[in-house]
């Protein structure tokens, strides 16, 4: 499931699948998944995209430029997909270090928070 809104409306999609792409457009995008990053992602500037919605319903959504870029970005993560992963082997080698340091911190939240659960079991 996805949640969608970059200025048009919300979406809320379950299985969304991109059904059709038209041209291209190339965006920097950041990602939560990945603070403090952005990479120039190419996509399809037009899509159609099928889901449900939140009712089961089926639902077409024709999306173009920001909106078909989100909806793009967002059907990427159900597929385990990240703008990292579509970093040329340069850009790759400039965000090393960041891409290192993020995983240390969630490594570190981690961990405290292993931390607090075990000692709140023990009281």
């Amino acid at each position: 499931m996805i949640v969608v809104d970059a200025g048009s409306g919300l979406y809320k999609l379950i299985n969304p699948r991109v059904i059709k792409r038209k041209g291209t457009q190339a965006l920097e995008e950041g990602c939560l998944s990945v603070p403090g990053i952005c990479i120039k992602v190419k996509r399809a500037r037009e899509v159609l995209v099928k889901a449900l919605d939140e009712r089961g319903e089926p639902v077409t959504i024709q999306a173009q430029d920001l909106l078909a870029c989100v909806l793009q970005h967002e059907i990427d993560h159900l597929r385990g997909k990240v703008i990292v992963d579509y970093a040329s082997l340069w850009e790759k080698i400039k965000i090393k270090k960041k891409i290192a340091a993020l995983k240390a911190r969630a490594k570190d939240e981690e961990l405290r928070e292993s931390e607090t659960k075990s000692c709140r079991l023990q009281l």
